[in-house]
């Protein structure tokens, strides 16, 4: 076989013909190799793809002209002639003549005579580039820097972060713990004109009081004891750049009134030192807790919080934002696939209505780590209910307490997702999630009911607020 089929017979000549001219009108490259691994057929759309002309190819050793990154380690051809078995829809990249690099997915098959000698194999593979660039547009709409949310929140944090980066602003990140606030410091950071210079991180919760203040301001030469050299603190290694005080909550009360300092006049003095040191850093805080509601029990000064909250963005959890979920789930997938050098494509439908149905008391880096689990025992294309967690696995389990006519259908589990998702994004008020929802506030009840969705009586406020 070749780029032209000769053959003696008018009807073998036919069926020849027939055969290029298919070979002429897919979509799909086509190429075949006989049993020294030359290529000996070479259709229209692999020249497309690869810039390669069948002239040039016919006759070559398929990895002269296929450059594919699986070619050395993985080659689908040499998989298939080996075990005989047929390989569908390969994920892999091909480099063309013009040295771009192009998403592909492979199949190939063995080629057989009608008495079934050995020919050779045949390789198909798609063109994913316009596919791809779509998935990056819409993930683009979906993401920021490591940052993944479709949410309405999300969206809203989105539209402002560059503006909020490049002002120099005091920035308050609350949420609870697990959230992402960190991802959002960072991109802050990194979207700045401070992002060249330093970024350090001061974790409140981990810092013994006895230690905060000589880590974050330093220490002269004989302030104490042990004091036999100057040391920088915190706010001196980050000069120019970012601090980010995670858990402020925790910041002890004695410390709290020098960043204070810190805000109001942006000095401070190292233990031991007579002369103030300036300070050129811009601050970011996060926390777990209300500050508001610790200013108001007295945990936390009041001055302070209206220093650190200039702008003060609010991440709900997980739970909250369910419509996020899939989305975290790709980023994950993908993320562990390059770090362990695997192919899972994704999950399966179960195992997607599991993890929606969660409530993700860890949020994103729970799920991080059920994925992450699920990479462990997973190794085939495609993560299944028994990868999960035990726990997990038992919430596959057909639901029977919310609804009162026995099991939940999926169709009805997916119903109930989207009615909790209404509720949350309308903050439990079930008129707004009635309207939503396109029916009446009678038939949200009665569905509520049915799934034994409970309302929803204080919402938590998950609005993004610049005082």
């Amino acid at each position: 076989m070749n780029g032209e089929v000769v053959s003696g017979s008018g009807e073998a000549l036919n069926e020849a013909q027939f055969f290029q001219t298919v070979l002429r009108c897919v979509a799909d490259g086509v190429f075949t190799v006989d049993c020294d691994w030359r290529i000996t057929s070479f259709n229209k759309a692999a020249e497309r793809i690869t810039g390669v002309s069948a002239e040039q190819a016919v006759g070559k050793r398929c990895s002269e002209i296929f450059h594919a990154d699986i070619c050395e380690s993985g080659c689908a051809i040499r998989q298939t002639l080996d075990t005989g078995r047929e390989i569908i829809d390969l994920p892999a990249k091909i480099i063309n003549q013009d040295g771009h690099s192009i998403p592909i997915s492979i199949s190939t098959a063995i080629l057989r005579t009608e008495d079934g000698a050995l020919l050779g194999a045949v390789e198909t593979f798609r063109d994913l580039s316009t596919i791809e660039q779509l998935r990056r547009e819409i993930q683009n709409r979906y993401t920021f820097e490591d940052i993944i949310g479709k949410s309405e929140v999300f969206q809203k944090i989105f539209a402002i972060l560059p503006d909020i980066a490049a002002s120099e602003s005091t920035v308050l990140i609350e949420g609870p713990s697990g959230s992402g606030k960190e991802l959002l410091a960072r991109a802050i950071r990194n979207l700045s004109s401070r992002s060249k210079h330093p970024y350090v991180v001061v974790n409140c919760g981990t810092l013994p009081t006895s230690l905060f203040e000589s880590e974050l301001f330093g220490y002269k030469r004989g302030a104490f004891t042990d004091a036999k050299k100057d040391k920088p603190g915190r706010i001196a290694l980050a000069e120019g750049g970012t601090v980010f005080f995670d858990e402020i909550g925790d910041l002890p009360p004695e410390t709290q009134i020098k960043l204070l300092r810190v805000l109001q006049e942006r000095e401070y003095e190292p233990l031991g030192g007579v002369e103030p040191q300036q300070a050129n850093v811009r601050i970011v805080a996060a926390t777990n807790k209300t500050l508001s509601d610790m200013v108001s029990q007295g945990r936390f000064r009041d001055d302070l919080y209206f220093r650190l909250a200039v702008v003060r963005i609010t991440i709900p959890p997980l739970a909250q934002r369910r419509e996020d979920i899939p989305y975290l789930i790709e980023h994950f997938i993908q993320r562990f696939n390059a770090k362990q050098g695997k192919r899972i494509q994704g999950v399966d439908t179960k195992v997607m209505e599991i993890l929606m149905r969660h409530d993700f008391p860890g949020n994103a880096r729970e799920l991080e780590n059920i994925i992450e689990y699920c990479f462990v025992l997973c190794h085939n294309g495609l993560i299944e209910v028994r990868h999960l967690p035990e726990d997990l696995q038992a919430e596959a389990q057909p639901a029977t307490g919310g609804a009162r006519n026995g099991t939940l259908s999926p169709l009805q589990r997916n119903e109930a997702d989207v009615i909790r998702m209404a509720l949350s994004r309308n903050k439990g008020h079930q008129g707004r999630a009635a309207k939503e929802l396109g029916i009446s506030r009678t038939t949200l009840w009665r569905k509520m009911n049915r799934y034994g969705i409970a309302a929803i009586h204080k919402a938590r406020d998950v609005a993004i607020m610049e005082p």
